[in-house]
Order: structure tokens, then C-alpha cells, then sequence
């Protein structure tokens, strides 16, 4: 049975493996109710076949937008391999179990900021983003520090991935897996 995780598996290894910088950076796509687009920069932080986890305040636009319109894309780009892989779906959040388990292993500063970023919303100036930090610092002294109630992650549930590699003379090569039942369709595009 065709199985695009396995082909993700590969490629993920050989971008951890040649890409000098964040190869678990992706492409997030997500859109307003009204369809109006936005993409930014997100880092992957899990992944099975059930699908793509990323961490974000859910009071961010991005936040905004998935629980108003939970569906995205996702685009990973390996200029160093030549490689990018697509992916479509229906997002929905992580249980709180594994976004309490991810926030824990995040370094203490980081869990810190995400109490003090009040991300997306105006800022005056960095002045007052430190202030917000010094607040937390004291706030919470130790290693313990509660994940926020506005932070945690989203899953994209793909319906859809797409393998791109580049060929000469811009003959690519491009394999479309579709969620069909329990399993997937696979075809082949034209470049």
C-alpha cells in the first residue's frame, strides 16, 4: 500500500542529515473565515501518520485563523536538496497531555515568553516585551512553569501531499498522495 509517510521519513532524514539550518522549517498557510490568506514561518516539532504539529499562541492571527477556519497547508523547502513537500488538510488540536509534554521541554526562557509575548497584537517598543519578561521571571522563579492556557499545538491532518523534486530542463518530478478511505490515491503531475 502506498504510504507517504515513508517517502516523508526519507526525505525528512536526508534535510536533517544536509540543510544548515532548520530543516523542520515549514511554510504555514492559513485563511480568515472570509478566505483572505496568510503565511508565515513555523517550526515542525512532531510528526506520525497521524499528521504535522506545530506550537503557537492560539491568540496569535495564526491562532485566530485556525479556530475560525481549521485548515492549512504546509510547505517544506530543502533548497539544499532541491526538494519541497506540500501538504493539505483539516487541522486540530493536540490533547493537552502533549502540549503540556512539549512546553516542558522547551528551554525556561522560552516557556517564559510564551507567557510574555502577547504575540501578533501591537507592541510599543522592545522595552515593554522585556518588562513582560522580567514580570514572568519573578513570577515564576523555579524550573516550573505552567503551560499557558493560550499555548498549544495544532496537528495538520493531511488530506493531500505532494513530493517535488527538481529535474533538469525543468522536467520535475511530482507525486500527489489523496486521502482515499483508509488509504491513498497516488498520480503523478505534470511538471
Amino acid at each position: 500500500m502506498p504510504d507517504p509517510f515513508a517517502q516523508f521519513r526519507t526525505w525528512f532524514a536526508e534535510a536533517e542529515r544536509a540543510e544548515p539550518n532548520d530543516p523542520n522549517a515549514m511554510a504555514l498557510a492559513t485563511a480568515s473565515p472570509e478566505g483572505r490568506p496568510s503565511v508565515r514561518m513555523v517550526l515542525l516539532k512532531e510528526w506520525d501518520a497521524r499528521g504535522f504539529v506545530f506550537y503557537t499562541n492560539t491568540e496569535s492571527r495564526k491562532g485566530g485563523e485556525l479556530n475560525a477556519n481549521p485548515h492549512a497547508a504546509l510547505l517544506f523547502h530543502w533548497k539544499s536538496l532541491r526538494r519541497q513537500v506540500r501538504i493539505e488538510g483539516a487541522v486540530e488540536r493536540v490533547s493537552d497531555a502533549e502540549a503540556d509534554v512539549y512546553y516542558a521541554s522547551r528551554a525556561r526562557l522560552s516557556r517564559i515568553g510564551a507567557w510574555a509575548s502577547e504575540q501578533s497584537r501591537p507592541l510599543p517598543g522592545r522595552g515593554a516585551l522585556l518588562k513582560r519578561v522580567a514580570k514572568y521571571e519573578a513570577t515564576y522563579l523555579g524550573d516550573q512553569i505552567p503551560r499557558p492556557p493560550f499555548w498549544t499545538g495544532f496537528r495538520v491532518v493531511p488530506a493531500r501531499l505532494e513530493f517535488w523534486q527538481d529535474m533538469p530542463f525543468r522536467l520535475h518530478d511530482r507525486t500527489v498522495f489523496a486521502r482515499a478511505g483508509e488509504g491513498w490515491d497516488v498520480v503523478k503531475l505534470y511538471p
